[in-house]
């Protein structure tokens, strides 16, 4: 893939696939953006989600003024998916719902819910797990139509991911669409099934993993790498350079300590449900700390009192998502 006109030279160090990964994840988050923008007016959010809006409390006694600017369009958020906006990984919910489908066997599913166990267990990335689910995604989706995936997302968010938003991270990325803001999705998730779920939830677009594909079919190979830790800021750090935005003036938003580099890279980088490792570095650095999975955790690192009501609401959603997969 030729260098991409639009971007500025590079001044840090990163491998050759997370730079290929992350300008093809932008490129084709534009695209996506830009085809889909009659139809992202917001008008699937859920209406409830806005009473638990945000506006800027701080987290660790940290004094700012309000939070996002309205206005501003050269700043933008940036929100990681996984255990962030979504409780889970989305890679998994789409393998059940491939396996549903019959995609592939039982065997395979017992890898991915293995897999997903795994994630739901630990609460963080591990490298080795996340990378074999994306193998084994791959070779499930060689040979079909990229049109063909796509429709079958829709349903498999509708069935498996819908109910796993967390209701107070949601309210986060409507704060910034109402500042007038774009809000884009950050995923090692496939940039399609990233696509869809920004979509449904209102929001700007979708920067994730970009499989490729000839002639409209998979061909079982990544472009560059998974949009992972590195590729995930060489990915904003790209989009940001196409849209004309500031990275000081925009937000990111993450789980996990891979994701440091993302946080990184902007004026405004929060902890959503910390994993401990980002929960030390956000503290050291005075980032701000939001926690949505229980309401003791929320009380700790001081979540307002509405954000407590999401994270009330997100725990609910678990447990109705544990006691229909018992049945």
């Amino acid at each position: 893939m030729a260098a991409l006109g639009w971007l500025p030279p590079r001044r840090r160090s990163a491998t050759a696939r997370s730079v290929l990964a992350g300008e093809a994840s932008a490129e084709a988050a534009r695209k996506t953006a830009q085809a889909g923008a009659d139809q992202l007016t917001g008008a699937e959010a859920d209406e409830a989600d806005l009473d638990l809006l945000e506006t800027g409390e701080p987290g660790e006694g940290l004094a700012e003024p309000a939070f996002p600017v309205a206005g501003d369009d050269l700043a933008a958020a940036f929100f990681d998916l996984d255990n962030t906006v979504m409780q889970g990984a989305a890679i998994f919910h789409f393998g059940r719902g491939l396996y549903k489908r019959e995609f592939f066997q039982r065997r395979e599913l017992a890898r991915f819910a293995w897999q997903q166990a795994w994630f739901r267990l630990a609460g963080v990335e591990d490298p080795e797990h996340m990378q074999d689910a994306r193998d084994s995604a791959l070779s499930i989706v060689k040979g079909h139509k990229v049109s063909e995936l796509m429709s079958i997302g829709e349903e498999i968010y509708d069935e498996y991911m819908a109910e796993r938003i967390w209701p107070g991270t949601r309210a986060l990325a409507q704060a910034h669409l109402d500042a007038g803001q774009k809000v884009w999705l950050v995923t090692a998730a496939p940039v399609e099934t990233a696509t869809i779920i920004a979509r449904r939830l209102g929001l700007t677009g979708a920067l994730g993993t970009v499989a490729e594909s000839v002639d409209g079919v998979y061909t079982g190979r990544l472009v560059g790498e998974p949009l992972h830790g590195p590729a995930k800021a060489e990915a904003v750090r790209a989009l940001a350079a196409a849209e004309g935005l500031e990275l000081e003036r925009c937000a990111a938003y993450s789980d996990s300590h891979n994701d440091i580099p993302m946080l990184s890279l902007v004026g405004h980088p929060y902890a959503i449900n910390p994993d401990t490792k980002l929960r030390k570095h956000a503290r050291t650095n005075d980032w701000r700390l939001r926690d949505y999975r229980t309401g003791r955790k929320a009380v700790k690192v001081g979540v307002p009192a509405a954000a407590g009501v999401g994270a009330i609401a997100g725990g609910a959603a678990a447990a109705i998502a544990l006691h229909r997969r018992r049945k």
